[in-house]
């Protein structure tokens, strides 16, 4: 990449305050605690109030990462919005994060739905763009109220997604550290466009518009193949990640910390395995979180910088697979 290519300046999170642990979901569904940790390493996840948007919970996130960048969002001229699930169908849900913030009117806003990949692609898009020279400073979101599009009936898919939100704050590298060029160093980027329908939601488009017959038939939530999922997200996952470290010249004895997508502790540890990275080298939360989509890996992100576990100079690798089938990887150094 260019040389201009920006730093992370600061990161921030938002998690809703409703807490919806495992055991609540044998109320209504033919599951339990065990069923739902065994299976996918959760034990709660957060859920949005009623009438918590989207766009709300981003607001909070982008805030967050705001002050933690000490950048005013009058300085801002990028804003994207990596999500499936915008306040309305049109327009962009950045376009109404931009009015809630109050950044410029002449910032460039949009949103980027690669699902559960959305953050990577979205970071990817919004560094290219800074490297450009044409934009200054971009504040990249990854924002889901899954909780509006799952099926609470279907133990398969309704145990296992949160609400949430995270953000980052870039621009350029004011105070250099060393010789190290820092900010993301790649990416390996993907899609399996014939897998689509393993992972989507059928109705609501162009195709399957709106119906009461479409509503009644409960198109419009989540459906998922989890078997097939979960073995396509392991192999892309994999693949990405050795193709990006082969790519840079990386060997993962130089990678301080791994940020997967927190979908599944099963899928995490099967990377590990085939990585070689010991268990202690992956930033999890998903037992806290569930899978929250695009807002996944940033919420992530911030916890584990503010937790201490991301240093300056340290090689981040972050990793993540999603509905398209949407897969990517990227190298960061601190």
């Amino acid at each position: 990449m260019s040389p201009r290519s920006p730093i992370i300046l600061g990161t921030g999170s938002y998690a809703p305050e409703r807490v919806l642990a495992n055991e609540e979901f044998s109320r209504s569904v033919d599951t339990s605690d065990e069923w739902i940790r065994t299976r996918s390493g959760i034990r709660e996840r957060r859920i949005a109030a009623p009438g918590e948007s989207t766009s709300d919970m981003a607001v909070h996130a982008a805030r967050r990462a705001l002050a933690d960048a000490r950048v005013s969002a009058a300085d801002v001229d990028l804003l994207v919005v990596a999500t499936i699930t915008p306040d309305l169908p049109m327009p962009a849900v950045a376009c109404i994060i931009q009015h809630k913030l109050g950044l410029p009117t002449a910032a460039a806003c949009f949103d980027l739905n690669a699902a559960c990949s959305g953050f990577l692609y979205a970071l990817d898009t919004a560094c290219a763009m800074l490297a450009s020279g044409r934009y200054h400073r971009a504040l990249v979101i990854g924002a889901e109220k899954l909780s509006a599009v799952v099926d609470w009936k279907d133990r398969a898919t309704c145990v296992l997604f949160g609400d949430g939100a995270g953000a980052v704050v870039l621009g350029p590298d004011l105070e250099p550290v060393g010789s190290q060029r820092r900010g993301l160093l790649g990416t390996r980027l993907g899609t399996y466009g014939d897998s689509v329908e393993l992972l989507c939601i059928p109705g609501g488009g162009s195709s399957m518009p709106p119906s009461a017959k479409s509503v009644a038939a409960g198109s419009h939530f989540i459906k998922m193949k989890g078997r097939e999922v979960f073995k396509m997200a392991v192999r892309a996952m994999e693949e990405a990640a050795r193709d990006l470290l082969e790519q840079q010249g990386v060997n993962t004895n130089q990678i301080a910390l791994v940020i997967p997508h927190q979908a599944n502790l099963r899928i995490i540890e099967a990377i590990a395995q085939y990585l070689e990275l010991p268990m202690d080298r992956f930033f999890i939360n998903l037992d806290r979180y569930g899978n929250t989509s695009a807002a996944s890996i940033p919420i992530a992100l911030d916890e584990a910088r503010r937790a201490g576990r991301v240093k300056t100079g340290d090689i981040i690798l972050l990793v993540a697979f999603g509905a398209g089938l949407t897969y990517g990887s990227a190298l960061v150094r601190w």
